[in-house]
């Protein structure tokens, strides 16, 4: 067992042990001991790497699949430490079953933190409501925090940097705090312990008739919604919506479900929508790895406001934070037998622009829309609606936020 790790438990141990080991007291005693000593000054992680791979003297491991891996460094009976290396991991908004403290040794992540106002229970593991964004912070190596469990703490962290290296004290469980729910943006809350088996295997069954594309697709999910609870159609509707949008039938099937669930279903679509959305950012950050690029969707995927993200940007890089956006937009545009894109913002295929010609000019929108103020020459020729059509593409995507006037 590394030395350090085994003198934080025991410190950890010693003064939670005078709190007679008081819940409510452990995040406060995790967050000082992670302060006064912290990983990112004591810990090598090439050395504690390399002694984890060669010594047998470690504590128990679980078989949790959390972190890539989880290392356990330091094990009790009331609680213990883990590592928690990320290589691409985004995680879910989500509470804690568990409360203590977490530390930043290596990297940096977006954190944001979110409250869910309004709950209502479906079923003791589906909940509507509205997820309001708190705050929207940088860490960096060094950064130390609490974790309550609870509906107290609800959070997401986006990992920037490849390894991102966290360092986390932690009860194992605390009591009356399940289920620990993920929530889906705008208006979903649910328990990720699925139970529902036939559920899973339909959804399995969707997507081999989705990859074999089978014509009865969208007719076979018409008469599971009909005859499906709320909970279960919306796990369907989850699974289906982007095969049925390329199918062109996404808004019959949405008609049929909102006819069959009246009210209890309108908070539901802005959520399938933003589904779509969060996935596809998530996938490029899979395929990015320029360090800029990933900060900037990271900030895409968490902050919800304008301002917010040009004084973010404003902070990490310099010069003015619109230039070095729409220098990102021009290293991100690319064009491909799809169409030209720039991330999820797709040029209209309906204007009758050369293709050699379209990312230059869908470049030179961008930056009008964000800007604002007169329309430079570059795109006066435009016809009025050529340029709404454009704009729309942008308002339609994850730029939405950032445009001028929006």
């Amino acid at each position: 067992m590394d030395a350090y790790f085994r003198e934080l438990g025991q410190t950890v141990y010693a003064r939670w042990l005078r709190e007679n080991f008081s819940l409510t007291a452990f995040p406060g005693i995790a967050r000082e001991a992670l302060v006064r000593r912290p990983p990112a000054r004591h810990v090598d992680r090439d050395r504690l790497v390399r002694d984890f791979l060669l010594r047998d003297d470690q504590p128990f491991q679980s078989s949790s699949g959390f972190g890539q891996p989880e290392l356990i460094v330091f094990d009790h009976p009331r609680f213990y430490i883990q590592v928690l290396f990320w290589l691409d991991g985004t995680t879910d908004i989500h509470q804690h079953g568990f409360s203590g403290a977490f530390h930043v040794l290596e990297g940096s992540s977006i954190h944001s933190r979110f409250a869910f106002r309004g709950g209502r229970s479906v079923t003791p593991r589906f909940r509507t409501g509205t997820l309001e964004l708190l705050s929207t912070e940088l860490l960096e190596a060094g950064a130390t925090g609490p974790i309550l469990s609870g509906d107290g703490c609800i959070h997401s962290l986006f990992h920037l940097d490849s390894p991102s290296v966290s360092v986390v004290v932690r009860t194992h469980a605390d009591p009356g705090t399940d289920p620990q729910f993920t929530y889906l943006p705008p208006h979903v809350a649910l328990d990720p312990v699925q139970d529902d088996a036939l559920t899973l295997r339909r959804k399995q069954l969707l997507d081999l008739l989705e990859s074999t594309r089978d014509p009865r697709y969208t007719a076979l999910v018409l008469k599971m919604i009909a005859g499906l609870d709320l909970e279960r159609g919306f796990f369907v509707l989850q699974n289906c919506i982007g095969h049925l949008r390329s199918l062109g039938t996404w808004n019959r099937v949405w008609a049929a479900f909102a006819k069959k669930h009246g009210k209890k279903a309108g908070a539901l679509l802005a959520t399938l929508e933003e589904i779509i959305r969060r996935d596809a950012l998530v996938a490029m950050r899979g395929s990015v790895e320029d360090a800029d690029h990933r900060f900037f969707l990271a900030l895409l995927l968490n902050v919800k406001e304008r301002a917010l993200l040009l004084r973010m940007v404003a902070k990490r890089y310099r010069g003015k934070p619109l230039e070095t956006l729409l220098g990102w937009a021009s290293e991100l545009a690319e064009t491909s037998p799809s169409g030209t894109w720039i991330l999820d913002a797709r040029f209209p295929p309906d204007l009758e622009v050369d293709e050699e010609e379209q990312a230059g000019l869908f470049l030179e929108a961008l930056g009008y829309f964000l800007r604002g103020g007169r329309l430079p020459s570059t795109l006066k020729h435009l016809r009025k609606d050529h340029l709404a059509a454009l704009r729309d593409s942008f308002a339609s995507s994850s730029w939405k936020l950032l445009l001028h006037g929006s």
